[in-house]
């Protein structure tokens, strides 16, 4: 099986950012904001995809100590594509997980 056809089997969350200067950040923050969690980031050029197991948390202290400017989180969304997971979004944070986890198999 292709990783596309068995997306729905696994417990991976967070955003699919269009490609740019705050995705490139947003990808950078997940690292930082998420310590000991593996972030995986997909670059599909025009978009990135950036994931974790379970939870993923994005504040914006951190993308605008890495933009070097003010952020609002709504900008966020914006540039969001799409996301894997629930959301829940705030003025300083948002963050993306499941209510629900799929057994291991």
């Amino acid at each position: 099986m292709n990783e596309i056809s068995t997306a729905y089997q696994n417990n991976r969350v967070g955003p699919v950012m269009r490609h740019g200067e705050l995705a490139l950040a947003v990808a950078e923050a997940a690292q930082i904001d998420n310590p000991g969690k593996t972030i995986a980031i997909d670059d599909k050029i025009a978009y990135l995809r950036i994931a974790t197991d379970d939870e993923l948390v994005l504040t914006r202290a951190t993308i605008e100590e890495l933009l070097g400017r003010p952020f609002s989180m709504n900008d966020l969304e914006i540039e969001l594509a799409s996301f894997a997971g629930r959301i829940d979004t705030g003025s300083d944070s948002v963050r993306f997980y499941y209510a629900t986890h799929l057994k291991e198999a």
